[in-house]
């Protein structure tokens, strides 16, 4: 047995359980049908834990709420969390769980939206995007406002419905997500015109709180380690990917 195998396989005797929070994002994370915490992100973090025997208990929350109680929640752990500077000494930080590919999209028949070159090509429109979100403070940076030219919401599928009852010109989304939201309205993927890459830089990654104890940090890090190196890692992602 690999070293890091062993790591991952050893119990963090005497430690509580984890705290997790999500918010619905899929098909990285979201509550399904019954209530229970699913995704991609979900049942590897549930894999991850079940490696290291920790216990872990999932929350799903929006996100702002979601960012809010791991802040205060001792043994928490946040998630799926883009890995920016400004957050890294506000968290311990596992992963990454996986590439994040951020775009703009417009309804494919909105053809008075030309193809943008950059973000100043944002200022005349009405542009969708999560609250506390990653590419919401991009977008703020840029000098894009909330009102006016950014329309903030709680999760993506109602941006989403705004976009498709025409109340927004545009909207922020994962690739993987829009392919999902898409799929559970019963619309082609051909319905959103993608117009530009926002954000391909970062990953999505697991954020602990920062007073984590050393051995958890480290004993869900081998487990991830060993879920990668054995391919349980890569037939979970086809599974939700493809």
């Amino acid at each position: 047995m690999s070293q890091s195998a062993h790591a991952a396989g050893l119990a963090v005797a005497g430690m509580a359980s984890l705290q997790a929070f999500t918010e619905h994002l899929p098909p990285l994370n979201f509550q399904d049908d019954s209530g229970r915490a699913a995704g991609f992100s979900t049942e590897l973090l549930q894999l991850m834990a079940a490696q290291a025997r920790i216990q872990v208990d999932i929350q799903v929350q929006p996100w702002p709420r979601a960012v809010q109680a791991a802040a205060v929640q001792p043994n928490s752990i946040l998630y799926s969390l883009t890995r920016l500077p400004e957050r890294e000494s506000k968290y311990r930080w596992v992963g990454p769980i996986s590439e994040r590919r951020i775009m703009l999209y417009s309804l494919s028949k909105r053809r008075d939206i030309q193809p943008l070159k950059d973000l100043r090509d944002l200022r005349e429109l009405k542009v969708g995007v999560v609250r506390e979100s990653a590419a919401a403070r991009l977008l703020q940076a840029e000098g894009l406002r909330p009102g006016e030219e950014l329309e903030l919401a709680l999760d993506d599928g109602s941006n989403l419905r705004k976009l498709l009852a025409s109340r927004m010109d545009l909207i922020v989304l994962l690739d993987w997500a829009a392919a999902w939201h898409l799929k559970q309205l019963r619309l082609d993927y051909s319905t959103l015109r993608p117009l530009l890459e926002l954000d391909t830089r970062h990953s999505y990654w697991y954020g602990l709180h920062p007073d984590s104890d050393d051995r958890v940090v480290q004993a869900l890090q081998a487990a991830l380690d060993q879920l990668r190196s054995d391919g349980r890692y890569a037939r979970l992602r086809q599974r939700y990917f493809g």
